[in-house]
């Protein structure tokens, strides 16, 4: 099942990402917070009703024992928003997506484990796709950057962007790699515990984030935010699928998750008609036949 849950997992970070793009394209200064926002409100409901039909065991202590990883993944995936509003001048999701290999290995390297031939051969296939994609993607971004004009506004946005997919990576990575200890390696937490208090968590920050809007005297209007509650419902659905795949094994599952990036750039050529080159297909190619390896390793 776990493999299942990995390639769901996959698929609903891959349309949720579409949706993030596409509901932070706009100038609002706080759009990444209200993202954040519609995320922590459906987790919050979605951990809610969890909760009162499974009836799992929960207290203040297991939130606190998940914070570490709670936090490392919240405070990821808001400079990830922030960032996807620069996304014609950034790195982008590619680099961020790295962090699966990274886990991976930090999983292998921590606890010694043996794998086959495919597995490494796997995640070269992944690490060298999204290495394409990147190098793509910071051509792109140098292109992007002559046609803006060289004032000190400009230059010091070029700099912030870049660094967002990279602490992304940082964090994103981190997150990961305790959720294999937690979840998979030490069993430090059971898995619907673990889902419940990351989600009140992120429902925590939503509502510190809304009354922080609020002093801002920043308009927050739920039902005209259709593009990111619709993110923040796939998000949800990938979360549930996520704590899943996690727990069964760690140091495959988190290469394949990682590597969603690749469908959220096919899904923007399908629906957002971004244009692909000859050599980003190559990238996605190499990708999506690691991820594949990966998959069939465990049938």
């Amino acid at each position: 099942m776990w493999i299942l849950c990995t390639l769901l997992t996959f698929s609903f970070w891959g349309i949720a990402d579409l949706f993030y793009k596409m509901g932070n394209k706009g100038e609002g200064k706080y759009n990444h917070l209200k993202t954040g926002i519609m995320v922590g409100l459906i987790m919050g409901i979605h951990a809610t009703i969890y909760w009162i039909i499974e009836k799992p065991p929960l207290n203040i202590i297991d939130i606190v024992k998940y914070l570490p990883v709670s936090l490392c993944y919240i405070s990821s995936m808001v400079i990830g928003y922030k960032g996807l509003k620069f996304l014609e001048l950034s790195i982008s999701s590619p680099v961020q997506n790295t962090s699966g290999v990274i886990t991976a290995l930090l999983l292998m390297l921590f606890f010694k484990e043996k794998y086959d031939y495919p597995f490494f051969i796997a995640l070269v296939f992944i690490f060298t796709g999204i290495i394409i994609i990147s190098l793509l993607e910071i051509k792109n971004s140098k292109e992007e950057r002559i046609k803006f004009k060289k004032n000190n506004t400009t230059q010091k946005v070029i700099t912030l962007t870049i660094l967002f997919p990279l602490v992304y990576c940082i964090l994103d990575g981190a997150g990961t790699f305790f959720d294999g200890l937690y979840l998979d390696k030490l069993s430090l937490i059971e898995e619907s515990t673990a889902l419940i208090a990351y989600e009140y968590t992120f429902a925590l920050y939503a509502l510190i984030t809304y009354f922080y809007l609020k002093t801002k005297k920043e308009k927050i209007q739920l039902f005209n935010e259709k593009t990111k509650i619709i993110a923040a419902i796939f998000e949800t659905g990938g979360q549930v699928f996520y704590v899943k795949a996690m727990s069964g094994n760690a140091t495959i599952s988190a290469p394949i998750v990682g590597s969603y990036c690749v469908l959220s750039m096919l899904l923007s050529r399908l629906v957002l008609k971004e244009k692909l080159t000859k050599k980003e297909y190559i990238g996605i190619f190499f990708v999506l036949i690691g991820v594949i390896i990966l998959a069939i390793m465990d049938i």
